[in-house]
C-alpha cells in the first residue's frame, strides 16, 4: 500500500492511497475458495464446483465485497499508521480501478485540532452562594397554599369568569367517534389555569351553571396520542357547578396534608428544597464562568465539518416552522439559514464555533485524564428522565434504547459535569455570599451546557389553526 499526501490545509488533509493489485487478487481468491466450499450447484457435489464456474457466477459480487473491505481496511490502517485522529467520518472517493489493476482512492479527513494542556491550578473562580431566608420560605409556603386552595359554591347566580372553578362533565369525539381519555365526570377545572390547552377553557367563560356547551378544538401536532394529532374534536360539555376559590389556612393541619407533623416541619422541608435549588443555581453559575474562561483561553481552529453541523442544528432549532408549513418551505429552500439575516448568520456561526471548541476542549480533558461515564450513571440519568413521563415510561425507555443519538444526549451532560468537577477541584474557588434573588436571576445572555443559547427568531406565519384542549396528563 502506498500513501501520499496530496494536500494539507489547516485541519483538512487529502491523502492518495494505492492498494496493490496483487493484494486485491489474493483477497478475491481467498473469498472465492470460501464460497467454493459452501456453494451447491446443480450437477455438482457440494464443494466440488469448478473454480472457474464459481468465479463466473460470483466474481462480480465478490469483487465488490473485496473492494469495499480493502478500502475500509486501508483507510483505517492509513489513519492508524500516521496517528491521525479524524474529527468526523473521513470522505472516501475511488479514483481508479479496473480488474487486474491497482485500486486507487482519495481519503479526505478533517483532523482533531492539537490542544495544548491547561494548568487548571492557575484558574481562579468566584462561586456565588446563597441561603434561603424567612422571606423565601414564606413565599414558597404561600405558593404551595395557593396550589392547594379549596373552593366553595358561588353565592350569587352569575356567569363564569376567569379564576372560577367549574365542575364539568364532558365527552370528546373525533369524527363522531369517542376516544380514550376524552371523557370525565365531575372534573374540576380552574378557568385561566391553563390546565387545558388554550381554547378549551375560554369557551367556558361567560356560561351559567346548567349550560351545555359544544367545545370545538383541534388537537395539536405533535400530540401524546399520535392518532389524535391534528384532528378536529368536539367535547359535549355540561357545566354542573360554578365555584370560587377559598383560601386555605396555613397551619399545622395544612402541613399534615403533606404527611408532616406540623407547620415547622413543613417549613424545614421547604427550606431544604430551596437550598437544593440554590445549590444547583450556584453550580450552574460557576460552570458558566469556567466555560467562559476555558473558551477565552483557547483559540485553536475547530473542524469546519463539526462547526457546519452545529450551525445547521442551531438554525433548524431557531427557525423550526410549524408542521403544516415545513413541507411547503422544504420545496422553496434547502439551506437552513435561508431566511436569516446576515447579522443572525454571523451570530449563530460564532455560537456554533464556541460550542464545538468547548466540546472538543472538554473531550480532550476527559481523554487525557481517563474520565469516563459508567453504565450505572447512564441508567440512573435515563430512569430519571423516563420518570418525567408517568404512564409512558416503557414507550420513552424504548425510544432512547433504539436511538443512539438520544442515548448520547443522556450521556453527554454526565460526562461534561464530571469534567467540570475535575477542573474545579484543582482550580482556586472562592465563595461570595449573595441574596437568593441575585443568585437565581438569569444572566444577561442565556447559555446552555456548552455555549450561548440564541434567541428564537420569528418565522413566516402559518395558516391560523383552531386552538385545542389538553389535560395535564396530555401536556406531560
Amino acid at each position: 500500500m502506498k500513501v501520499e499526501v496530496k494536500s494539507k490545509k489547516g485541519l483538512r488533509t487529502i491523502l492518495s492511497v494505492i492498494v496493490d493489485k496483487k493484494n486485491i487478487q489474493t483477497k478475491m481468491d481467498e473469498r472465492l475458495k470460501e464460497i467454493q466450499k459452501e456453494v451447491a450447484l446443480k450437477g455438482f457435489r457440494p464443494g466440488k464446483v469448478p473454480t472457474q464456474l464459481v468465479k463466473k457466477r460470483f466474481g462480480q459480487s465478490v469483487l465488490g465485497e473485496v473492494l469495499e473491505k480493502s478500502v475500509n481496511d486501508s483507510s483505517q490502517k492509513t489513519l492508524d499508521d500516521r496517528g491521525l485522529r479524524p474529527a468526523l467520518q473521513p470522505s472516501i472517493e475511488v479514483t481508479s480501478f479496473e480488474e487486474g489493476k491497482d485500486l486507487e482512492f482519495s481519503l479526505t479527513v478533517e483532523l482533531m485540532p492539537e490542544i495544548d494542556p491547561i494548568d487548571f491550578s492557575a484558574i481562579s473562580l468566584e462561586k456565588l452562594v446563597a441561603t434561603p431566608g424567612d422571606k423565601e420560605i414564606n413565599e414558597a409556603l404561600e405558593k404551595l397554599a395557593d396550589q392547594h386552595k379549596g373552593s366553595e359554591p358561588i353565592k350569587t347566580k352569575r356567569a363564569t369568569k376567569i379564576g372560577d372553578i367549574v365542575v364539568i362533565d364532558f365527552k370528546g369525539s373525533v369524527k363522531g367517534e369517542p376516544f380514550d381519555g376524552g371523557s370525565a365526570e365531575g372534573h374540576q377545572l380552574e378557568l385561566g389555569s391553563n390546565q387545558f390547552i388554550p381554547g378549551f377553557e375560554e369557551q367556558l367563560v361567560g356560561k351559567k351553571a346548567g349550560s351545555s356547551i359544544k367545545v370545538k378544538v383541534t388537537f395539536p401536532e405533535p400530540y401524546s396520542q399520535p392518532t389524535l394529532a391534528g384532528q378536529d374534536a368536539v367535547f359535549d360539555t355540561k357545566l354542573i357547578e360554578i365555584r370560587e376559590p377559598s383560601p386555605i389556612e396555613i397551619n399545622d393541619e395544612f402541613a399534615k396534608l403533606f404527611g408532616l407533623d406540623d407547620l415547622a416541619a413543613l417549613k424545614d422541608a421547604l427550606k431544604g428544597q430551596l437550598e437544593q435549588e440554590l445549590s444547583q443555581a450556584s453550580r450552574a453559575q460557576l460552570k458558566r464562568k469556567l466555560l467562559d474562561i476555558l473558551e477565552e483561553g483557547k483559540t485553536f481552529d475547530v473542524p469546519k465539518g463539526m462547526a457546519d453541523q452545529e450551525y445547521e442544528s442551531i438554525c433548524r432549532a431557531i427557525n423550526q416552522p410549524p408542521a403544516e408549513q415545513a413541507q411547503e418551505e422544504a420545496q422553496e429552500q434547502n439551506a437552513p439559514d435561508a431566511s436569516l439575516s446576515d447579522e443572525d448568520k454571523e451570530e449563530y456561526w460564532k455560537i456554533a464555533e464556541r460550542r464545538v471548541r468547548l466540546g472538543l476542549l472538554l473531550q480532550e480533558v476527559g481523554r487525557l485524564n481517563n474520565i469516563e461515564v459508567t453504565e450505572e450513571e447512564v441508567k440512573g440519568a435515563l430512569f430519571k428522565e423516563v420518570s418525567r413521563y408517568p404512564g409512558q415510561e416503557q414507550q420513552i425507555m424504548e425510544l432512547y434504547q433504539k436511538n443512539p443519538e438520544a442515548m448520547a444526549s443522556i450521556r453527554a451532560p454526565i460526562f461534561e459535569d464530571k469534567i467540570v468537577d475535575f477542573i474545579t477541584e484543582m482550580a482556586t474557588v472562592t465563595e461570595k455570599t449573595v441574596s437568593s434573588e441575585q443568585l437565581m436571576s438569569p444572566p444577561e445572555e442565556a447559555v446552555d451546557q456548552l455555549s450561548d443559547k440564541p434567541k428564537k427568531k420569528p418565522v413566516k406565519k402559518a395558516k391560523p389553526k383552531k386552538k385545542v384542549a389538553e389535560t395535564k396528563k396530555d401536556k406531560k
